[in-house]
């Protein structure tokens, strides 16, 4: 069974478990409930900043930030980089103790911290050998329209709704009564 990243590297997925033999996106009712909140995540994430970019850039120039292309950790808990800083983290998880953060609600936060004060991977250091074979014939997530779309095909009297930012599916009841008190005219965050 291979193992794919999709969208952003270093979250890695059964290929089975995500994708049918054709290679389209599985239903995500047939998805693997932890796969599943990754790809959900994911939809959420991959038009971030880098967090080590944006630790030095600040909200006022986020624009020079890179976009983040690596997600490592776990979902809510993740650390966004970019490929100059995917070092710093590697360096600071095997050598500066980052590891023992594993899997721990502190990791994103530790992680930063130690960037903050100024911890980077010394000269000549280097993150790992990704060996990346074929990344642009995979298919990119779905937009979080097209997954609510696809996740509620077909469902009778209960909608299901995703929030991509804590990644998790909730349920409410829904009809068409419902979907006509929406007001069309209004304009609505898209974020």
């Amino acid at each position: 069974m291979a193992k794919v990243s999709i969208g952003l590297r270093g979250w890695r997925f059964d290929e089975s478990e995500v994708f049918t033999d054709d290679g389209e996106f599985r239903p995500l009712d047939e998805v693997p409930e932890d796969a599943r909140t990754r790809l959900i995540r994911l939809t959420y994430l991959q038009s971030k900043p880098c967090d080590a970019c944006y630790l030095v850039h600040g909200e006022g120039e986020k624009r020079r930030c890179n976009q983040a292309t690596v997600v490592y950790g776990e979902p809510m808990e993740e650390v966004l980089l970019c490929s100059d800083h995917e070092a710093d983290f590697f360096y600071w998880y095997r050598e500066a103790g980052g590891s023992d953060y594993r899997g721990e609600e502190t990791f994103r936060d530790e992680f930063h911290e130690w960037f903050a004060a100024g911890g980077r991977a010394p000269d000549g250091y280097e993150g790992p050998d990704h060996v990346d074979t074929g990344p642009n014939e995979l298919p990119t997530p779905p937009d979080p329209a097209e997954l609510n779309r696809r996740l509620n095909e077909g469902q009778e009297g209960k909608r299901k709704r995703i929030d991509f930012k804590e990644g998790e599916i909730t349920y409410e009841d829904w009809n068409d009564e419902d979907q006509n008190r929406l007001d069309m005219g209004q304009d609505y965050p898209t974020k």
